[in-house]
């Protein structure tokens, strides 16, 4: 673990910091979290874009590990390339450095928004089961869905982090990725296909100092999915 002894864990999208609850016990099980590390679970912060959400949450948490989901995880790089100093190790878990092609990213600023306005339309019970319906969930149990945190979030919210968290908002970092030289290790679920996909090409941009893991029997949700292997998979790094 870092000499901090701290683990700073960030939530995706439609998540709180409570939706890391289930992930705890495995984590500590695999000797991570117990009294001599700290786990630190934030809400992502409100905030004009993912530099600034980046920039509040580095002085909030200070040196540390870090470990993001999907949006966490572009949270992540982008704490990561700002504030080296405080990342002592980064893991990445279903995430991306943004879309390379300006067209394709417009299509998805789009699409973002139409979610957007959708939630602000049927208000976030009536959204969360439509956003949860995609097959990028598909395998994601009832009884890990952590509902309950996911309401806490409210339709301002959501909104807001769609029209500027979403990977359609985002300035792709690939071209950046090179000037990360913490150990870095990118997690998917092995049957999430495009974002193993997107690991691989994140280990390959970034270096030596990056490697892969798949999480088995699990899609893009693997850390909820399948907890006890996910936490056999990152333990090892981050307490080497």
């Amino acid at each position: 673990m870092p000499s901090a002894g701290r683990l700073v864990l960030v939530h995706g999208f439609t998540q709180s910091g409570r939706s890391w609850a289930p992930v705890l016990p495995a984590l500590e099980a695999a000797g991570i979290g117990r009294a001599d590390v700290e786990v630190v679970t934030p809400d992502v912060p409100d905030g004009t874009g993912l530099t600034d959400v980046a920039a509040t949450l580095a002085a909030q948490c200070g040196p540390a590990a870090w470990l993001g989901y999907s949006m966490g995880g572009r949270i992540g790089l982008h704490v990561a390339l700002a504030r080296p100093d405080v990342v002592e190790r980064l893991v990445l878990v279903g995430a991306t450095a943004g879309i390379d092609d300006s067209i394709d990213r417009a299509t998805r600023r789009e699409s973002d928004e139409g979610w957007a306005a959708l939630v602000e339309r049927v208000g976030v019970r009536a959204f969360l089961d439509k956003w949860l319906a995609q097959p990028m969930f598909a395998g994601l149990p009832p009884d890990a869905v952590g509902m309950e945190a996911r309401l806490e979030n409210t339709t301002a919210r959501l909104a807001h982090q769609l029209r500027t968290l979403g990977t359609g908002s985002q300035q792709p970092l690939w071209d950046r990725l090179d000037e990360l030289k913490m150990p870095v290790l990118v997690i998917a679920g092995e049957r999430d296909a495009k974002f193993t996909a997107l690991g691989h090409r994140l280990v390959a941009a970034i270096g030596d100092n990056a490697s892969m893991l798949l999480v088995e029997g699990a899609g893009h949700a693997c850390h909820l999915e399948n907890p006890h292997a996910f936490a056999a998979a990152v333990a090892p790094f981050l307490r080497p």
